[in-house]
């Protein structure tokens, strides 16, 4: 699942809000609650004042802010600023115009995208098209969400034994509510991504576009589906890459298609293990080696091998530690870390911690209905998770299911629909560990003859620069509009 917990730029644009974590108040992981929003007309284009990002370390970014509704089913009511980088074609001779990058997550920071470097785009895009990101609501530069850190350090463990856990998370998730909509004002209520699709219209006419080049990856390519059904007549071209289905209703459906394509990916580690003598676990038992560090983590035995003499929790073990490396296809570093713990000597028994989830949970609270009646069908909701996941328990998506629990959903699951946009382009790996294919295969056919997929036979989340024939197709349809024939399969790349 694509909640990558992420650090934030400070400091990101001219109207910037700052956001300092580490004193009293952090970068939240909470929850949302609003009215329906209705479909608001998009704002009045407005000159964006671009000036030298804050960041000394890879200048050429240029910073600025937008001025967009708190609620954009009140157009006239309350705004904030919209954090906003950009930085422009290496070519401006051939440049086409803006293309604007949809961040994942829900949490990640298109502006931090863009300051530190847009290498995930290939050289040709880059040369084409000013690459332009933002802050969503609520995260980062744009009215960042905070809590009071104290409380998020007593956030209970997804891991729970009974109904008087159930209950206890639903009244913390109740306290956090209102204790981060006190702290972080009234976009709190308003974070849903209904919400971004119009914010992203504002930001399109703001650059002077008459329609959107987009490119949305993972949790973005929710908002690029929901662009496309709202403002079908306002693309010019739009990439979904590492494919999110909106469209799963059903909580328990939603839980194993995460589980089925998490497991996957250890599977895929396994077995490259098994071929690759490079792996540093090569003629090991892979798995029994694994399910070893999980037992030392359940017991809280376990030591973080990033910071010597901390405990590592099964939570954190399985989600930054394996996941991590899952995403990128880090099979050589993910070994060696479990070649390095398992020779580890075991630490005094500790209690085991939570996780901080990704800084714009509520968001996803938001997006998502995944209700859960009681403990019994809560208890039953893991089962099937560990079941379909042996080797990945306590994975994020339970995590963030026990963190939604009693929360008011503004955006809720439903199907696309999308009248009169011109052919989307998506593209998804076969053995992606956060969005699986199945989900790519569905939301292709959601969008009809309009929806165009193309499949990487490989593994990772994101697909679009592996390789050349990945490369090509997507470069062809965002400057040219030329889409690959359909069907299209491109070959693993090797690393």
């Amino acid at each position: 699942m694509p909640f990558r917990s992420r650090s934030v730029i400070r400091r990101v644009a001219v109207r910037g809000t700052v956001a300092v974590a580490g004193t009293t108040f952090v970068i939240v992981t909470g929850f949302t609650a609003a009215a329906p929003v209705a479909t608001a007309s998009p704002v009045t284009a407005e000159a964006l004042h671009w000036a030298p990002c804050d960041a000394q370390d890879n200048p050429g970014a240029e910073c600025a802010a937008l001025t967009v509704p708190v609620d954009w089913a009140h157009p006239n009511g309350p705004t904030f600023s919209l954090a906003v980088a950009r930085r422009q074609s290496t070519d401006p001779g051939a440049r086409i115009g803006s293309m604007v990058f949809g961040p994942g997550g829900p949490g990640d920071s298109g502006v931090e995208r863009v300051v530190k470097g847009i290498d995930r785009f290939s050289l040709e895009t880059r040369r084409r098209f000013d690459v332009v990101s933002f802050d969503p609501r609520g995260v980062g530069g744009s009215s960042p969400l905070t809590c009071s850190g104290d409380l998020l350090a007593q956030r209970p463990s997804a891991d729970l034994a009974s109904q008087a856990d159930f209950d206890a998370t639903l009244a913390y998730n109740k306290q956090l509510r209102a204790d981060c909509r006190a702290r972080t004002g009234p976009v709190f209520d308003h974070l849903d991504t209904g919400q971004t699709v119009h914010d992203l219209d504002a930001l399109r006419a703001a650059l002077g576009e008459p329609r959107l080049t987009f490119h949305g990856s993972s949790y973005g390519t929710v908002l690029g589906a929901q662009y496309a059904e709202t403002y079908p007549h306002r693309i010019r071209a739009m990439v979904l890459e590492s494919v999110m289905d909106h469209s799963v209703s059903r909580t328990r459906d939603f839980l194993e298609a995460q589980a089925v394509a998490a497991q996957d990916s250890f599977d895929e580690f396994t077995k490259w293990c098994a071929y690759d003598t490079s792996c540093a676990l090569h003629g090991h038992d892979v798995r029994a080696a694994w399910r070893g560090l999980l037992s030392r983590a359940e017991r809280g035995e376990l030591e973080n091998p990033e910071r010597p003499g901390a405990h590592l929790s099964l939570v954190e073990l399985v989600n930054r530690i394996a996941f991590k490396d899952f995403y990128a296809v880090r099979y050589a570093e993910l070994a060696t870390a479990i070649l390095r713990m398992e020779a580890s000597s075991p630490l005094p028994a500790s209690p085991s911690s939570t996780m901080p989830l990704p800084p714009a949970t509520p968001v996803f609270c938001s997006d998502w209905r995944l209700p859960v009646h009681d403990y019994q069908e809560y208890a039953s909701l893991v089962r099937t998770m560990n079941r379909t996941a042996p080797d990945l328990p306590l994975l994020l998506p339970i995590q963030m299911t026990a963190a939604c629990l009693g929360t008011p959903t503004t955006n809720p699951q439903h199907r696309l629909v999308v009248r009169g946009a011109p052919p989307i382009l998506l593209s998804n790996a076969l053995h992606d560990p956060a969005t699986g294919y199945p989900w790519a295969v569905s939301v292709t056919r959601q969008l009809g003859r309009g929806g165009m997929l193309i499949t990487y036979e490989g593994q990772g989340h994101g697909s679009v620069t592996s390789g050349p024939c990945m490369e090509s197709a997507v470069d062809g349809y965002l400057t040219t509009l030329t889409l690959p024939p359909r069907g299209t399969r491109c070959p693993a790349v090797l690393s």
